[in-house]
C-alpha cells in the first residue's frame, strides 16, 4: 500500500473547504436583468405564431394525406415516390418541431414529434423487409424492383 495517510489528507481538504464561502463554491445564477426580460417578452409578443402553425398544418396534412396514397407503393417507381413522400413527412415534422420548440408551443411540438415518429414508422414498414431485417409479405416484398 502507499505511505500516505489519507485521513490526514482529507482533514486538510476539509479545513480548506471550511475557509471558502458557499458563494465561492457554488456561485448563484445571476438574475436576468429586467431589460433582458422585457426584450425577450417583446420578441415573443411581436412574433406571430401563424407561421409556426402553418408549418405544422402542412406537415399534418401530409401525414394524413399519405394514408390515402393513390398509387401502388409495392415496388419500383411507385415505391420510390412513396418513400420520397415519407421522407418529406419526416422533414416536415422536424421542420415544424424546430419552430414549435422555438415558440414554446408544447402541444404543437408533441404533435410535430408524433409526425416524425409516424414518418419513421411508415418508412420502416417498407424498408425493413427489403433490407432483410423483417419478414417480407405480399404487400411488402423483399425486392426493390418490380419483377412481374
Amino acid at each position: 500500500m502507499t505511505d500516505r495517510d489519507w485521513e490526514a489528507e482529507l482533514k486538510k481538504i476539509d479545513k480548506q473547504m471550511e475557509r471558502v464561502s458557499d458563494e465561492a463554491l457554488f456561485p448563484s445564477r445571476q438574475a436576468t436583468s429586467p431589460a433582458k426580460k422585457a426584450a425577450v417578452a417583446e420578441v415573443q409578443r411581436t412574433t406571430s405564431t401563424f407561421g409556426v402553425f402553418a408549418r405544422l398544418s402542412l406537415a399534418v396534412a401530409l401525414g394524413v394525406g399519405i394514408l390515402f396514397w393513390p398509387y401502388s407503393a409495392r415496388c419500383g417507381l411507385g415505391l420510390a415516390a412513396f418513400l420520397g413522400a415519407v421522407g418529406a413527412l419526416i422533414v416536415g415534422g422536424v421542420w415544424s418541431s424546430v419552430w414549435t420548440w422555438r415558440h414554446r408551443a408544447a402541444r404543437a411540438h408533441t404533435l410535430s414529434l408524433l409526425l416524425v415518429l409516424w414518418g419513421l414508422l411508415l418508412a420502416a414498414v417498407d424498408v425493413l423487409p427489403r433490407t432483410g431485417y423483417a419478414i417480407p409479405t405480399a404487400a411488402h416484398p423483399a425486392g426493390w424492383a418490380c419483377t412481374e
